[in-house]
């Protein structure tokens, strides 16, 4: 298996099978499945594979028919390859971590979207026991929780233009920190 940082084409080829073998309640794309991975590696207590790996479709239900081993063998040796590299920037190099954004163009302006890793996050968050997480930490994962829970819609429509950059922008050390505060697994 390989190290370090996934390749574009295989981000793509991640997105083009959580399309193909996408439901109503699975991961939509890379960038939620970035969120999902980085909750499960910064959990206070460890997720077994068997518990997230199911919740990427929606459920034990919802698990693919894969169309080969071929297929089978290469999403999941590029989630381990993923999940690897995640663990070593949080753990090693945090400078150098950097989620797994979307980015959306609109009358040819690139606008950053951090919904879907958020949305990822948070049901990493829900897989996982929190419970033991520090008073001093939840605002930490409340900057997440912010873009990736829908019952904060209306808050975050409130916010001004300015308010909602500084939001995003608290992302990242907001993850590196629920990394980092947690002990090892």
């Amino acid at each position: 298996m390989q190290q370090g940082p996934l390749t574009e084409e295989q981000l793509e080829w991640l997105d083009d099978i959580l399309m193909k073998y996408s439901t109503d309640t699975s991961l939509v794309d890379a960038s939620e499945l970035d969120g999902m991975l980085t909750a499960i590696v910064s959990a206070p207590v460890a997720v077994p594979p068997a518990e997230w790996l199911p919740a990427i479709w929606g459920g034990e239900a919802e698990m693919p028919d894969w169309e080969s081993e071929e297929e089978f063998r290469r999403f999941h040796d590029l989630l381990s390859q993923h999940m690897n590299d995640i663990v070593d920037r949080l753990s090693g190099y945090p400078d150098q971590f950097e989620p797994l954004f979307g980015i959306n163009t609109v009358n040819g302006e690139d606008y950053t979207v951090v919904e879907e890793w958020c949305f990822g996050y948070m049901k990493g968050v829900d897989l996982g026991d929190w419970s033991s997480l520090p008073p001093s930490q939840e605002p930490s994962l409340l900057v997440i929780a912010l873009h990736g829970r829908e019952e904060n819609f209306e808050r975050l429509e409130t916010l001004t233009v300015e308010e909602y950059e500084i939001s995003v922008e608290a992302i990242r050390p907001a993850a590196i920190s629920l990394y980092v505060k947690q002990p090892l697994h």
